[in-house]
């Protein structure tokens, strides 16, 4: 999608129908000169010709007609016409719209909410008109009758912002804020006081230094964002993710921050963990928007509170921003409810994965003491210490477990079976995965086949 200049370009219609007059209308709004070719017009258009605001050049269309013209619209009853127009159009490396028919289209006119300069455009690329036409609406609901009057005030003032501003990321701050004030408010009924509040925002201003955000990702699935998260990405000038960040999500952070991967490898975490902490503090020491934007939540074997010791000895400014942490996740998806009280009076997190003594087996033993249920996370490696060590503790070897993979995205695949069942069920999980241990794995087949038996008997009384 983009928007064209066609301020004073030569623009020819075929055709001189409803149409035709429809594309007139939005081509004359845009300040083009438009050109007619039609064997007769419409009473509007008739008029518009008379008040010299188009020219109609003649009846019937001949090659000539598309000398020194910039972009052509078809839009007669005759379709072998409209196709010749949309091929010798094409020669010429003309822009082309057939009314109608996309095939021959070199561009499409977008369904638009105009609230000049501020102009919304939505296209279905000709597939769903009647869809595009009610997400308008709803748009048309949504955005303020004098947002564009805000935008043009706005404008007014960037020259003084940017003298009083010096920095990119300064001014792109001064208006962010702005704009989630009262400003717009103040415009859309009294643009003196809009203009006075703006002129006290910026005699106020002052830049603020960087900023770390640590911003929970979710285990997978974009839907599961706060809107606190997306705010923050869309804001942040630097965005450092990790592996377990889905494309998803990092398709609608700002588009022109900088993503700088930081994926931890397996053996090296120590010197990845240090470059990490060395690139938050520089970038955000620069006095930019820094987001670290890890799986999960920042807090839940996340490292964050880690991150945020080195933040805070650098006297940087630090927000956090909680995500749905994996084992909520993937447990919601798998319908396993982490805690029941016929089942499970608790529920303990730990990972497979730890800095201290490998040898010290002794959270096993209170482990396997608890009515818990356990979730432990990076466990799938070491599935088989596990499974002896709980087994060791007295842990009932037939207690129902879940190996969860990519928990919340589409590919979501769950391994259900018994404790004595988990090193074989590690081997064949996909990576990451997630260990749940306790009664309630149970509800995930319970869940689940109360949901097929359902569609399959709606599945009978539609039929």
């Amino acid at each position: 999608p983009i928007f064209l200049n066609l301020k004073n370009k030569n623009i020819l219609i075929v055709g001189g129908g409803e149409v035709a007059l429809r594309k007139a209308d939005l081509l004359l709004a845009s300040g083009a000169r438009i050109s007619i070719v039609a064997r007769e017009l419409c009473k509007p258009l008739s008029i518009l010709n008379e008040e010299k605001k188009i020219t109609w050049v003649s009846r019937h269309f001949i090659h000539e007609h598309l000398n020194n013209v910039w972009l052509v619209i078809a839009a007669t009853d005759d379709s072998k016409l409209n196709e010749e127009i949309y091929y010798l159009a094409e020669e010429k490396k003309l822009w082309v719209n057939v009314v109608d028919n996309p095939e021959f289209c070199s561009f499409i006119f977008p369904s638009i909410v105009d609230r000049s300069p501020i102009i919304a455009a939505i296209s279905s690329g000709g597939k769903a008109p009647v869809l595009i036409k009610q997400i308008r609406e709803k748009l048309e609901a949504l955005l303020p009758q004098n947002l564009g009057k805000a935008a043009t005030l706005a404008g007014q003032w960037r020259g003084k912002v940017k003298k009083k501003v010096l920095s990119a990321t300064g001014r792109r701050l001064f208006w962010e804020k702005l704009f989630r004030s009262p400003f717009l408010s103040l415009a859309e009924y009294d643009l003196k006081k809009a203009e006075h509040y703006l002129k006290r925002s910026l005699q106020d201003y002052n830049h603020s230094q960087g900023k770390v955000t640590l911003v929970g990702a979710g285990p997978g699935d974009a839907g599961l964002l706060t809107l606190n998260a997306l705010q923050a990405l869309q804001e942040a000038d630097v965005i450092l993710y990790d592996n377990l960040v889905s494309k998803k999500i990092l398709d609608i952070s700002r588009r022109d921050a900088e993503k700088i991967f930081v994926g931890k490898k397996a053996g090296n975490h120590f010197a990845v963990q240090d470059k990490i902490n060395e690139l938050l503090v520089f970038h955000a020491q620069q006095g930019k928007q820094v987001v670290r934007l890890k799986g999960g939540d920042p807090f839940i074997f996340g490292r964050g509170g880690e991150e945020l010791e080195v933040i805070k000895k650098h006297n940087l400014l630090f927000q956090v921003i909680p995500g749905i942490t994996a084992a909520t996740g993937a447990a919601a998806y798998s319908h396993i409810p982490l805690t029941h009280r016929e089942y499970s009076n608790g529920v303990t997190f730990i990972t497979g994965h730890s800095h201290k003594d490998e040898n010290d087996n002794s959270q096993w033993e209170s482990i396997a003491r608890l009515n818990h249920t356990v979730v432990i996370y990076m466990g799938t490696m070491k599935a088989k210490e596990i499974q002896e060590s709980l087994i060791k503790y007295k842990k009932n070897p037939d207690t129902p477990v879940a190996i969860i993979s990519k928990a919340t995205c589409p590919e979501q695949k769950v391994l259900r079976g018994n404790l004595e069942d988990l090193t074989d069920l590690a081997e064949n999980a996909e990576m990451p995965a997630l260990l749940i241990i306790g009664e309630v794995t149970s509800f995930h087949e319970f869940f689940n086949s109360q949901k097929e038996a359902y569609a399959e008997s709606f599945a009978q009384s539609f039929h």
